[in-house]
């Protein structure tokens, strides 16, 4: 540290106060009854200001620095503005010793004498409070709480805002020593300090919790109790625990100079720190720097001494003629202005020097003058070694570090040999005072420079050598050598530049210059030497040939790269340069020197401060590519350069085919694509591959220079490979350009791979136009399909020839998926594949499409009808799909349906239903029997089924009856089903017909009617079988009641035979038969009445046909004789009666057949030959025209004028007038459900 006058002044009188505007721009004095202002920057004396009548003793400037405030001998205090104006006064009853404003408040307190007042701008009086003694001195804390007052009598009373005492601090002087300056530390930051100092265990926490503004420097520093040791700095957690209670009375520290020549610290609770100092000097002023973290004192010993902040001088800022009366620092700076007895104004600047010492990435340096704070600059991680002294000296090598304070040297050590270890420990001490200009530590010795004399000392303190030299030493550096015998490089300021062993008493020459040596550095081999002259230049030269290399400009320090034979770098000028062997420097922007250079670290000095800067070495490494050297350049990126720079030599490498390097530097970028290529390329090598252009292609396509590779493997005669790369990365218009107006198959084939690059990167439209233009219809088909592009579909089917039968049926295919079968029936026509037609018109369901196509093509008859039958089954049209199934020839399944149908109709009670279904069956079989194979049993079910469906045709009508509440049927006609039914029931009753339902009908019906017989034995028959209970009392009471009615049945109701004319009891045994002829009984399909119908039977050898054509042709038969009888006369006419004659004559040969041998057991039918057939009239005879192979039955009327009507499908009879009727009804075939309109039986 020292200290430069900037400029003096002198005043009339003693200069016993001071004050500086907060802006550190004016400085107000007080000298006799005058304040002078002076301008800070140039000593110049602003204006002079009377207002006092008496000598100002005091003066203070107000933090907000807008007003001041003067105290005098005149007993006054005069409140001033900035501008320099007085305007306010007010006086005390004694002379005023000290004005101190509060720094928060603005709140004034003026001490004299007697008693002490405090005066704020919104009060209009001063509050006063009376004082023990008289008051030399006051100081505000920094929170503006608490009023320190020193006392002539030793005492020190500290106040609150109101000027009540808080705490009383009696110093053992007493009286005898008077307190004349008091100055409370402006940061209470520091405070933290003062308590490591008790409790040595403080933690970082402290310091971070209350200090917000720590320097850097200091902001991780842990302080130990043992100044000379040191301790690793580690970031700690914040700590919640419990803290003292008193914790916020220690925010502030009070330094107190006392006339007892002593300097003490108190905390503001009264409590001491530390021991009281000896000063051998009265102090008269105190003054903290404004970060607290030195202290100014003044007194008789005619000069102004420095401090630390806990009371170890430093030095003496400057001597002065007379006693120092007031010292102040200018805020926030490092300027300091002295007043003096004699009326001097001195204004220094304070410069302190960098204290530091640097070996490799250790980095050691002075911090608050006393401590020495050793930083590692790769790891970060800093060491704070307390030494309680002013720090002169630092020396730091390997793990040896050298200290020197003013009365000793400290040589500390490292624990251990760990590169990273960071705790020292004291070595040795050598207790004297020395006197040198630069210090060096080694192995085992300290160097000593004074001005041109080095002196080797043993750790003991014991010289072991001495150098002298021709001129002055200006830089001294050790650079290694084994223990003991370190080689030190020296620098003169003649020029010179040697090499000492400290084993050696002989130094040797390395070179001589002809300018002053500022900087030196050795390279890393020890070839090359790096100096740094007083004009700024940079030299290099070559240590055993003394050649100058090259020479730069612009330099204030250089360093060689230890890992780095050919690189040094030197700043200067704000630029950081950095040399590769001859190449052109390269520069960029770094403020600071240079002091270290180790791989891609640079270690910079700048101001206080050394960091580790990390350069990428970019720069050299280009230089040394640009030249093709790679192996050069590889040592150079190992320093340490960027990603892509590796990439980039690993890029360069591989364009010169220098594949070693190259694999090196793509493996530090772990490009493993890269790896692969120069891997394959070896192997190829290997197998006698010796082709560079063929190599360099393949880097240049992997690199993406497409048209440098496609050059080179068409030089190489490879086109194909050039063919292959362009198809690969899909620049397909590339490829056609390399092949120009080439084989058009391989432009085709181009095509052909562009759509697939163009599918597999969905764009399926360029795809699709791709592979029409290549002819790949189906691939082009099956993309526009999977898209349902209908339309490009349709424009491909209608360009294809219908011979390219394969996409066409894609096509197809596409169009059914989808949903649009037009088109596909197009395509299907178009390759005239009717089959595929047909699925698709059964597939769509479109019937009609599908029938016409089976009317032109029979033989797909079985492929429409049988999935039209299905989807009508599956539509619940069982009838409709029996028909189809009828027509399709699957009569199985035809049957099966039927089957199924009628089972469901008889569960359900659909009795009509059910006999429908079995006549239908019933037609089947007889269809089916057809076939010779088949023809009995079919004909055996046909029988059966028609059976069956008169069975449930006729108890539909007894079913309603019973289970509805409204009779639709006549009750004629209820009986005559009723007896037709227990006529039928001789054997089994099928599924579905109760008996009871049917007896039920005949016995109420037989009663209504008058066939009371028969209607008795009904209820009697009832009686026997299980009844449901909603009958019983109906069938109970019958009973009864049919009792008093006579036992014999109405004659209306007996059936007579049309045969044999005999009357047939209505309870017939032996069924619905005569029971004279056995001639079984013609029923009406609807009233179940019996019909005048006699069947008769073909003579053998009259086929069916003759048969008709006979019975058609109607022969004349001779003209029915009348009974009445005309005789004429001459005289009259008379009519007779002939009863003798039969109604229908003897000339009718059919009624001739109805004879019958008489009281036979066996039907005997009636035959006929031709003549009676011929002399039949058509329409007197029904004919039933069975399909083969039955044969046809036939039935005359006897009673050609009561009509009676067959239906010609199912052949039912009715009388006329009812089948017109039911017609009228049904629009169909009550019993067949033929419809009236068509036209087919």
């Amino acid at each position: 540290m020292r200290a430069v006058l900037t400029w003096r002044d002198k005043a009339e009188q003693c200069v016993y106060d001071l004050a500086f505007k907060p802006d550190g721009t004016q400085l107000i004095l007080a000298a006799g009854n005058r304040l002078l202002v002076y301008d800070t920057s140039d000593g110049t004396l602003l204006q002079p200001l009377k207002g006092h009548k008496d000598t100002v003793y005091c003066v203070a400037y107000a933090k907000d620095g807008k007003r001041f405030a003067s105290g005098s001998a005149d007993k006054s205090v005069i409140i001033w503005t900035s501008k320099l104006e007085g305007i306010l006064k007010y006086t005390h009853n004694d002379s005023i010793q000290c004005v101190s404003y509060n720094p928060v408040t603005h709140q004034l307190a003026s001490c004299s004498s007697s008693d002490f007042g405090l005066w704020s701008p919104e009060q209009k009086s001063v509050s006063k409070h009376k004082s023990s003694s008289k008051i030399t001195c006051c100081s505000w804390t920094n929170d503006g709480q608490y009023l320190a007052l020193g006392m002539f009598n030793g005492v020190i009373s500290i106040r609150n805002k109101n000027g009540e005492e808080k705490v009383k601090i009696e110093r053992p002087g007493g009286s005898l020593s008077p307190v004349w300056s008091i100055c409370w530390n402006p940061s209470s930051r520091w405070q933290s300090f003062w308590m490591n100092r008790e409790n040595e265990d403080a933690e970082e926490v402290i310091v971070n919790r209350y200090f917000q503004e720590i320097p850097s420097t200091l902001k991780s520093a842990v302080y130990s109790s043992q100044g000379s040791e040191a301790e690793e700095e580690e970031p700690e957690e914040e700590d919640d625990s419990p803290r003292d209670d008193n914790l916020e009375e220690h925010n502030d520290i009070l330094a107190v100079a006392d006339w007892g020549q002593k300097l003490s610290f108190y905390q503001l609770s009264g409590k001491q720190i530390g021991k009281d100092r000896s000063l051998n000097f009265d102090p008269c002023c105190i003054n903290y720097f404004t970060k607290g973290e030195y202290i100014l004192l003044g007194g008789s010993d005619k000069q102004v001494s420095l401090f630390t902040k806990d009371g170890v001088r430093l030095g003496t800022v400057g001597e002065q003629n007379s006693w120092v009366w007031t010292c102040k620092v200018k805020p926030d700076s490092n300027y300091v202005v002295v007043g003096c007895q004699d009326g001097t104004i001195s204004f220094y600047q304070l410069i302190f020097s960098t204290v530091h010492g640097l070996y490799k990435d250790r980095y050691a340096y002075r911090d608050s003058m006393t401590d020495v704070i050793v930083q590692h600059l790769i790891t970060e991680q800093k060491v704070r070694i307390k030494c309680k002294e002013l720090v002169k000296k630092i020396a730091i090598y390997k793990n040896r570090l050298a200290i020197q304070l003013p009365e000793k040297i400290l040589i500390y050590e490292l624990y251990s040999d760990d590169s990273l270890d960071m705790r020292y420990r004291v070595k040795e001490k050598i207790v004297r005072k020395f006197e040198c200009n630069l210090l060096v530590v080694c192995a085992d010795h300290i160097i000593l420079c004074q001005e041109k004399r080095l002196q080797c000392l043993s750790f003991s303190g014991v010289k072991e050598r001495e150098w002298q030299m021709e001129s002055l030493i200006r830089y001294i550096k050790v650079i290694g050598g084994p223990p003991g015998r370190e080689g030190l490089l020296v620098g003169l300021k003649n020029g010179q530049i040697l090499k000492i062993f400290v084993d050696s008493l002989f130094a040797i020459v390395l070179l001589k210059q002809a300018t002053a040596v500022r900087c030196l550095d050795m390279s890393a081999s020890r070839n090359k030497l790096a100096v740094v002259d007083e004009n700024d230049t940079c030299l290099v030269y070559d240590i055993h040939t003394k050649e100058l290399l090259f020479q730069e400009p612009n330099a204030n320090s250089v360093a060689w790269n230890t890992q780095c034979e050919d690189m040094l770098c030197f700043s200067g000028g704000g630029y950081l340069n950095i040399k590769a062997s001859t190449f052109p420097v390269h520069q960029q922007k770094l403020q600071g020197f240079v002091v270290g250079y180790n791989g891609s670290r640079i270690f910079c000095l700048h101001a206080f401060s050394m960091s580790a800067v990390e350069v990428p070495q970019s720069a050299p490494m280009y230089q040394y590519l640009d030249r093709k050297m790679f192996r050069e350049a590889y040592q150079i990126a190992c320093l340490g350069v960027t990603d892509t720079d590796w990439r980039e030599l690993a890029m360069e490498a591989l364009e010169g085919l220098e594949f070693e390097t190259a694999k090196k530097a793509f493996t530090r970028v772990q490009d493993l694509r890269y790896l692969e290529l120069i891997n394959s390329i070896e192997e190829r090598k290997k197998r006698g591959e010796t082709n560079n252009d063929l190599f360099l292609a393949d880097v240049f396509s992997y690199q993406g220079k497409f048209h440098e590779a496609a050059k080179l493997y068409k030089r190489s005669g490879h086109e194909n490979l050039a063919l292959d790369m362009y198809t690969d990365l899909r620049m397909f218009e590339y490829a056609k350009d390399f092949l120009g107006s080439g084989d058009p198959k391989e432009t085709k084939m181009l095509i052909t791979k562009q759509a697939d690059w163009a599918r597999n990167i969905n764009e399926p439209k360029a795809a699709v136009e791709m592979y029409i233009s290549a002819g790949e219809h189906g691939k082009a088909i099956a993309i526009s399909g999977d898209h349902g592009w209908v339309d490009t579909l349709i424009d491909i089917a209608r360009k294809l020839d219908k011979a390219e039968r394969e996409p066409l049926l894609m096509c197809a295919h596409y169009f059914k998926k989808l949903d649009n079968p037009g088109y596909a029936a197009e395509t299907y026509l178009k390759i005239g594949d009717l089959k595929s037609l047909v699925q698709l018109h059964v597939e769509t369901q479109s019937w009609d499409e599908a029938f016409a196509l089976g009317e032109k093509h029979p033989e797909f008859k079985d492929d429409i009808y049988v999935p039209y039958a299905q989807w009508l089954a599956e539509s619940d049209r069982f009838e409709e799909a029996q028909k189809a199934f009828h027509k399709a020839g699957r009569q199985g399944e035809a049957v099966r349906v039927l089957e199924q149908l009628t089972h469901n109709a008889v569960v359900e009670s659909r009795f009509n239903d059910a006999a429908y279904y079995y006549w239908m069956l019933s037609m089947q079989c007889l269809d089916i029997a057809q076939d010779p194979a088949q023809k009995d049993v079919m004909l055996g079910k046909f029988h059966h089924f028609q059976h069956l469906a008169e069975l449930y045709h006729g108890y539909h009508a007894i079913q309603r009856y019973t289970e509805e509440p409204f009779s639709f049927h006549l009750p004629e006609t209820l009986f005559n089903i009723s007896r037709f039914l227990l006529h039928s029931l001789t054997k089994d009753t099928p599924l579905g017909i109760s008996k009871v339902n049917t007896l039920f009908t005949l016995a109420k019906q037989s009663k209504a009617l008058g066939a009371y017989k028969l209607a008795r034995h009904a209820y009697d028959k009832l009686q026997g079988l299980q009844t449901p209970a909603r009958f019983q009392k109906s069938i109970e009471l019958g009973s009864l009641t049919i009792r008093s009615k006579p036992f014999h049945d109405s004659e209306e109701l007996v059936p007579l035979c049309y045969r044999c004319s005999t009357n047939n009891p209505l309870l017939n045994n032996l069924g619905n038969v005569c029971i004279n002829c056995r001639q079984p009984f013609v029923f009406s399909a609807s009233s179940y009445e019996v019909l005048h119908l006699v069947e008769f039977y073909l003579e053998a050898g009259i086929t069916d046909e003759e048969a008709v054509s006979l019975i058609d042709l109607e022969a004349p038969r001779h003209k029915r004789e009348n009974k009445w009888q005309e005789i004429a006369s001459n005289t009259s006419q008379t009519l007779r009666l002939d009863e003798t004659l039969d109604s229908l004559g003897d000339d009718d040969p059919f009624t001739a057949k109805l004879s019958f041998e008489q009281g036979g057991l066996e039907f005997v039918p009636v035959v006929v030959n031709r003549s009676v057939l011929r002399s039949m009239s058509r329409r007197d005879v029904l004919v039933k025209r069975w399909p083969p192979p039955l044969r046809w039955q036939y039935f005359r009327s006897l009673l050609p004028d009561a009509s009676i009507t067959m239906c010609p499908s199912c052949f039912q009879m009715f009388h006329s007038e009812d089948y017109e009727l039911l017609v009228l009804q049904h629009t169909c075939c009550p019993y067949c459900r033929r419809r009236v309109d068509d036209p087919s039986p």
